[in-house]
């Protein structure tokens, strides 16, 4: 028998696994979450001042829709998030310039930083 330890949605558990045609009989293994493996932090953002753009829910950023450093509008699509599928337009909150936090094809988590507008 051979013993992994795998990762399912950010859960380690330790598993055994038999060999198949392996001369000893099946013995039963316990499953045993051990702590989640701490989320990397955040990369800084430029001097980290500004108003952030958190994401709402876990995706994927599909598109930058302006250029980082680029000024923009209250309520102005900065980017689109892919979640289950469907494409969400990201809008900043406030006028202001776009410091992105997140590169095109990124998996993001919920309250990730996404952007500052400085």
């Amino acid at each position: 028998m051979r013993n992994f330890i795998i990762t399912v949605n950010g859960k380690q558990y330790d598993v055994g696994v038999e060999e198949v045609g392996g001369t000893s009989a099946p013995k039963a293994v316990p499953l045993t979450a051990s702590a989640p493996a701490p989320s990397p932090a955040p990369l800084p953002a430029a001097g980290g001042k500004g108003t952030k753009v958190l994401s709402p829910f876990p995706g994927m950023i599909k598109n930058l829709l302006v250029e980082n450093g680029a000024s923009v509008k209250k309520d102005q699509p900065i980017l689109v998030l892919e979640a289950m599928k469907m494409d969400n337009d990201i809008t900043s909150p406030c006028d202001g310039v776009v410091t992105f936090n997140v590169q095109k094809g990124a998996n993001v988590e919920s309250d990730a930083l996404l952007a500052l507008i400085g």
